[in-house]
């Protein structure tokens, strides 16, 4: 994984933690965008999962502001850690790893997440480990489902991707990226129609509420839905969102804004699930994960199950409280790797805000 250098780490502590099972105790660190994760795993175990959020700063903005989004995470990071680690019962000496986004993400969010990390392993004397985004949102599903079979594919929904992704092995970061967004990814889409609709930011949760009032009658276009591809883009889909409420503005029609919201939900999830479901009957897979915010989109849980079920694929979604960003992802993650014994990240590693899954 470039931007992750493996090598040297801190010495180990001679007096070892006072709280320790079969399994070392990672606490996982996420700030790669607005929101300040902290976790603690051991083996499979979640101890401890809390969140600190800077989105109401955002709201009336829109959107992410990243020098706001990482003024935020100074303020709440060790806030963060002494709360999970209170929530689980212990104290810093327990903890013997740490693991922390180290990319992709917005450059200042990330950094201050990767500092924090460096001084709490350093600190405490303890290894860490830089992981890749993208393969902690697959990770955190271990700690609902057990162990992934693999190979499984991923299939990653936020505000900033939208992936699918064939795991043979994730402990070990083999992650192969068969796919994704060439323009906007699903989550943005969903941002950017809910504003031309008077919705609220984040735009996912109130347009999945309005679609269950309404059904998908207007045809918005599938882009990119039969090029045999990967791939996903929804840039054109809220171009044409956008185009359709100016037809009906200028008309002085009324807008049907359940019936909108379900239209354009219903061509989201549609390419979404089309396309997993192609990509694990391409490569022979027979589970498919969904991750990521816009996994906890109703209409793309029903759909997805339906389709895989049909298709003879396990389908395995995490609750909803794990699907968008949180530290319990990270801390799976590295609880994975420390168990199948990869080399610790170095002290001086770097945050990537476009950290690829490929290792060097």
């Amino acid at each position: 994984m470039s931007g992750v250098r493996a090598g040297h780490v801190p010495p180990a502590r001679s007096d070892g933690p006072s709280v320790r099972g079969d399994a070392p105790l990672v606490l996982g660190i996420e700030t790669s965008c607005d929101e300040t994760g902290v976790g603690l795993v051991r083996g499979g175990l979640l101890l401890a999962d809390t969140l600190a959020s800077s989105v109401d700063e955002h709201a009336r903005y829109g959107g992410v502001i990243p020098e706001i989004a990482a003024r935020a995470h100074v303020e709440a990071m060790v806030p963060a850690v002494d709360r999970a680690l209170s929530q689980a019962g212990l104290r810093h000496r327990d903890v013997d790893a740490i693991a922390v986004t180290a990319g992709p993400g917005l450059a200042g969010a990330l950094l201050v997440g990767v500092a924090a990390a460096k001084a709490y392993a350093f600190a405490l004397g303890v290894p860490l480990y830089g992981v890749h985004h993208l393969a902690a949102h697959v990770a955190v599903d271990t700690l609902e489902h057990g162990p992934l079979p693999g190979p499984s594919m991923a299939l990653l929904v936020s505000g900033g991707h939208s992936s699918l992704l064939l795991v043979p092995d994730l402990a070990t970061g083999a992650v192969i990226p068969l796919g994704a967004t060439v323009d906007d990814a699903a989550g943005e889409a969903y941002d950017k129609v809910a504003r031309l609709l008077g919705m609220p930011f984040p735009g996912g949760p109130p347009i999945d509420q309005a679609a269950r009032d309404g059904s998908p009658t207007i045809a918005f276009p599938r882009a990119k839905a039969g090029d045999g591809t990967f791939d996903f883009s929804f840039s054109g889909l809220k171009t044409a969102v956008a185009r359709w409420l100016e037809a009906r503005n200028r008309a002085g029609e009324p807008i049907p804004v359940a019936a909108v919201a379900a239209s354009f939900q219903e061509a989201v999830v549609d390419v979404l699930t089309a396309k997993s479901v192609a990509a694990c009957r391409s490569h022979g897979v027979d589970t498919l994960v969904i991750g990521g915010g816009v996994a906890a989109n109703s209409r793309l849980r029903s759909l997805a199950a339906a389709r895989c079920a049909a298709a003879g694929i396990t389908l395995r979604v995490p609750r909803p409280g794990l699907c968008t960003d949180n530290g319990a992802m990270v801390a799976a993650l590295g609880s994975l790797q420390a168990a199948a014994g990869v080399t610790p990240s170095l002290l001086d590693m770097s945050a990537s805000s476009t950290l690829s899954l490929e290792r060097p």
